[in-house]
């Protein structure tokens, strides 16, 4: 499984850090030993919302061959989503089969189009943003819509990482995951409006 971390500037470092801790951790830990991924940006080098400068592996011309991308939050998403050549960039993930983001990570997925027809959230105070590329916002701290799942503020990204590790590879490994994080909380289940939820 090839994995796309986006980055850009102006992102929420937690943002990142929280998803990429845990699901990492499993190919270190040997729950998903197939697990590749790719840090991406569109140039080598980004700056998070305090100056924290974050190299990418990666300035990949398209984003075609992951199984899965992953779109942090951050104050820099509010103009990347009227960026013509970043949308077109995401754009070419749309055979993806799995699009994740956290906090305004969803803006980008909605102005690539991703999000048409299905319910997403974001950081609380997005959710009149977020309203302009789907009429279903919650206020859900995730939601798995199958081939988009989104989670809510900053700290979310923490949760959703743990929920995608169970996703991947199981409740077990999501569990010895959140264990050897000393992460105790566990967030309630992901609204799933495509299973009837």
């Amino acid at each position: 499984m090839k994995i796309a971390f986006i980055l850009y500037d102006d992102l929420t470092v937690l943002d990142f850090v929280g998803f990429y801790d845990a699901v990492t951790r499993l190919k270190a830990m040997n729950f998903r030993p197939d697990l590749e991924w790719t840090v991406c940006a569109r140039t080598p080098q980004v700056r998070d919302g305090a100056g924290l400068r974050l190299q990418a592996d990666a300035v990949p011309p398209t984003l075609e061959g992951f199984d899965m991308i992953f779109l942090p939050g951050g104050m820099g998403s509010r103009a990347l989503r009227n960026d013509k050549d970043f949308i077109a960039w995401l754009r070419t993930a749309r055979s993806c089969p799995l699009k994740v983001s956290v906090c305004t990570g969803s803006l980008l997925l909605g102005a690539a189009g991703f999000l048409e027809g299905k319910t997403a959230t974001t950081h609380p105070t997005a959710y009149e943003l977020l309203a302009e590329y789907t009429p279903k916002t919650t206020r859900e701290r995730l939601v798995d819509e199958g081939d988009v799942i989104t989670g809510g503020g900053v700290s979310t990204s923490i949760d959703l990482g743990l929920y995608l590790c169970e996703r991947l590879a199981g409740a077990e490994a999501r569990d010895k995951i959140a264990h050897q994080m000393d992460y105790p909380y566990r967030a309630k289940p992901p609204l799933r409006p495509s299973a009837g939820a």
